[in-house]
């Protein structure tokens, strides 16, 4: 599926187990489109935040069954990209968080 690179990542994942593996291996996670695979992922990182990426791995999550009294309901799937950056890179937006 073609999706524009401007459309492939949808938001940065901030959760202490990325922050921690950010620091170890310095790689970043990131909610991308479903449709997105990872060559488009690699070309939108590359792209958008000027890294070099070394490596990506992604993964499909499914979403949890919520209740509110009787009635339950579901989140929505989505998908998750663990971007593995070249050694020496560094993105300026997780330096602050």
């Amino acid at each position: 599926m073609k999706v524009d690179s401007h459309r492939v990542l949808i938001r940065p994942l901030l959760t202490e187990k990325l922050t921690g593996l950010r620091e170890a291996t310095n790689t970043v996670g990131f909610v991308v489109h479903p449709g997105a695979n990872r060559i488009q992922i690699r070309l939108a990182v590359e792209a958008l935040l000027k890294v070099k990426v070394d490596k990506v791995n992604v993964m499909n999550v499914r979403g949890k069954v919520k209740k509110l009294g009787r009635f339950s309901g579901r989140r929505s799937d989505w998908k998750k990209a663990l971007v593995t950056l070249k050694q020496g890179e560094k993105l300026e937006m997780y330096e602050s968080a």
